[in-house]
């Protein structure tokens, strides 16, 4: 039973591998309209928070299940090792479901164990950076793990440069003999002035970057990264030592942060990723205005009287800030959409 069980479930898998294979347009559509449910169910009925953040978690699930899919299909195997892979992959799993399990703590538990799932889930967090940095040379930790396909690079079409389909009949002058292509078999003006890369160079472009080794990393650049790793539990440990409503956790955590961007901020990264984790990292500590104490004592009154500004006096604005307005409270009780 079992036997035929596993059977079935390999031929399905099987099955789903090559429509994914054979039809990666609609399988990014799909995978579209999943996250885009995810944000029309938010703030329509009891708990759809919740709801929405489970078909959110699920999209970025579905899509990381359907990229290791069109790598095997492309042969674009990750430049590392089985073991690497597998714990890049349990690491992207525990950042797309964490949101989601913090809130079905909190629902099941109360805070108790709502702080008990954040804690073991930053404990796992940290505990697979370091063996990716320390052990495999990872490099820099990104954000997702694994970075996602680019499926329109990839699976275009092709009709952008249609060389293949051009007339290659040639005009011989009866006098000269020289040789000229006739007029039909010249590109569009839109594809010589201002087309896209052809299809083949952007394809070796994301193949080269796909299989590119990350940049090695020093002793400061180690230790860097290894704080930025750490923050986190630092951040979790001076909350259950100091509470919420203290000051301490906010400095101490930005002062790793920023020791840890300030290290690296000067490290000529090799690889175009590597340069947009540092740019994400720039942008996060925004963030810092949105984290309590801040929050509640300086930010919350401005950003609230600026939101009811946009909303009374422009046209159209209304229909974005207020439920910004409505979903800000509720973003603020969540610990991985602050600190995650």
């Amino acid at each position: 039973m079992s036997k035929a069980y596993i059977d079935k479930l390999t031929r399905i898998y099987e099955r789903y591998s090559e429509y994914v294979t054979k039809n990666p347009a609609a399988t990014a559509q799909f995978e579209s309209t999943v996250r885009t449910l995810s944000y029309l169910i938010a703030g329509r009925f009891a708990d759809s928070h919740a709801l929405s953040e489970l078909v959110y978690s699920a999209s970025n699930l579905l899509v990381l299940f359907n990229d290791g899919i069109l790598r095997k299909a492309l042969r674009y195997s990750l430049p590392m090792s089985i073991s690497q892979q597998r714990l890049l992959t349990w690491l992207s799993v525990l950042e797309y479901v964490e949101v989601f399990l913090e809130m079905g703590a909190t629902k099941l538990w109360g805070d108790a164990g709502r702080w008990l799932v954040i804690g073991l889930i930053q404990i796992a967090k940290a505990i697979l950076r370091m063996l990716l940095l320390l052990w495999y040379k990872s490099g820099i930790q990104t954000s997702p793990p694994i970075i996602p396909l680019d499926r329109e690079a990839e699976f275009g079409n092709g009709d952008d440069h249609p060389e293949e389909h051009r007339d290659d009949t040639c005009f011989v002058g009866q006098r000269s003999g020289r040789v000229m292509k006739p007029l039909g078999s010249g590109r569009s003006l839109q594809a010589r002035l201002w087309g896209a890369p052809p299809q083949e160079k952007r394809r070796s472009s994301l193949k080269e970057e796909l299989c590119s080794r990350p940049t090695d990393l020093g002793l400061q650049e180690t230790i860097a990264e290894s704080i930025y790793i750490g923050k986190p539990l630092v951040h979790l440990l001076c909350l259950g030592l100091c509470g919420n409503k203290s000051w301490k956790p906010w400095l101490i955590s930005g002062a790793l942060e920023l020791s840890s961007f300030g290290l690296l901020n000067d490290t000529k990264f090799q690889n175009r990723w590597e340069r947009a984790e540092m740019r994400r990292r720039a942008f996060l500590l925004l963030y810092y205005l949105l984290r309590s104490p801040f929050y509640d004592r300086y930010s919350e009154a401005k950003i609230f009287f600026l939101l009811r500004l946009l909303a009374d006096h422009v046209p159209g604005i209304g229909l974005v800030a207020r439920p910004l307005m409505d979903y800000l409270p509720i973003w603020q009780k969540i610990y991985f959409y602050n600190w995650g």
